[in-house]
Parts: structure tokens; sequence; C-alpha cells
């Protein structure tokens, strides 16, 4: 098996240096992650600039831009095969519910689906790292899983709670939550007098009901939630035709 790994954290970041050692050990690996963490840069592409692509000591590859940029980049212009799979992460930190939306994480794994290959993003529920090894083998065991039951390609998104291995024995298959609004902007001052605006704390769960990567993950379970990319409102979509006939 061969696997494309990315993520948002920056080539440096624990979470994938310990997903890409847990999966070397199965798998043909090739890390190509951001130079600097790019955390909520979601599906952006960086059409302004050029790119460039440097070897990091360890052997992973870092690119000056975002993480849907590191995975194009490595399927259009690196590589000379079709990974078996690309995975991102591990984050530090969660990405359930409104979070998928601009998670720099869910967005590597996203553009590997966009080009037909299966993805599978993981991220840690809490900050800090704790248990990262843990992380990694259970993520290790869900890249194994392979999911010959689901059509090809297909997209998931894990969140792993920071516990010990032993501990995440339950997976369970979820649907996303939802955030209530998320809170304002922090304003400050520069060093010169300027006003300035730091990017508020996301808003408290809204729906975190059973069934959910909230509601999972806060029993201690690990969340697995199938994600398209099909934005369509098809409800919506009957009323629009309607309306128009």
């Amino acid at each position: 098996m061969r696997i494309l790994i990315s993520n948002d954290d920056g080539y440096l970041a624990p979470g994938i240096q310990a997903l890409a050692d847990a999966l070397a050990c199965v798998a043909e690996i090739v890390v190509v992650a951001p130079d600097s963490n790019r955390s909520g840069a979601s599906n952006s592409l960086s059409l302004d600039r050029p790119l460039s692509v440097q070897k990091a000591a360890n052997g992973f590859y870092f690119v000056n831009g975002t993480p849907t940029d590191c995975v194009h980049v490595a399927l259009t212009g690196m590589l000379d095969y079709r990974p078996d799979l690309v995975v991102s992460g591990i984050n530090n930190g969660q990405n359930m519910g409104d979070d998928t939306l601009y998670s720099g994480t869910v967005a590597a794994a996203t553009e590997g689906y966009l080009f037909g290959i299966p993805a599978i993003a993981f991220s840690q529920v809490m900050h800090g790292w704790q248990h990262i090894d843990a992380a990694a083998r259970l993520a290790r065991d869900i890249v194994l899983r392979r999911f010959d039951e689901l059509p090809t390609p297909y997209l998931l998104n894990v969140n792993i709670p920071n516990l010990p291995y032993e501990a995440l024995r339950t997976v369970r298959a979820t649907r996303l939550g939802k955030r209530h609004q998320a809170e304002p902007v922090i304003r400050a001052l520069d060093p010169r007098g300027r006003e300035i605006f730091w990017i508020g704390p996301p808003g408290a769960t809204r729906d975190a009901g059973e069934g959910t990567d909230f509601h999972a993950t806060a029993l201690g379970e690990v969340s697995v939630t199938p994600l398209q990319v099909d934005l369509t409102h098809r409800d919506q979509l009957a009323l629009l035709q309607r309306g128009f006939a």
C-alpha cells in the first residue's frame, strides 16, 4: 500500500511524525506537508505565487503553501505513481461539526478525494498531543480496516479522544454535529497603536445529540464520519425549480 500523508499543523508537528511512524510499518509512505502551521486554511489553493518544495532532514517534504497545495502538488507534480490512500493529520485538536468547513486537516484529505483517491483525516479531540502515540496506533488500525464495503473513493473524518490505546476500543460511525455561531473577534492594538482583530473561539456545540461526532467523543469513543463534497441543498432545489417554472 502506498500512502500520501499531509496535515495543516506543519511538517514539524508531533502529530504527523507519530502518524508517519505508525504507517511506515505497514505501507510505503511519502509526507508532503506545509512549512508552517496552516490551521483554518480550508480548501484554499495558492494561485498568486509559485510554490517551492524542499526536503527536510527526516525525509519529509515541505511546501510554502496550504494543505490543499501540498496534496495537489504531490499528486500532480511530484509523485510518479498514484497513491492508494491520502491520510491527513494527526491534528492538534478536534475537527467536528462545522469545523470541517474550515479545517486544513480535512481539506488535505478532501483534495485526495477530489482526485478519486480514498482519504482519511485524523484529529485528536483535545490540544496538547497527550497520548499521540495511542492516536497514531489507532489511526493505523483504521487505515488497515480498508473499508471495502464503502464505494471508492471515500472521505472519512476521524476524531480520537486523548486516551491510552487500551481505552480506544469503541469506534462509532457518526454524523456531523453543529455549533452555535462563533464567538466575536477579539479587538487589540498592535505595538504601533493600530487596531487589530484576532479571530475568536468557535461557538459552543448546538447539536451534540446521540449519533453525532460530539456525542461519541464526549463518551470517550472514536468518531468516524463519512463526508461528501456535494453542497447542493436538494430540498431547496425542488422549491427553486418550482419557483422558476
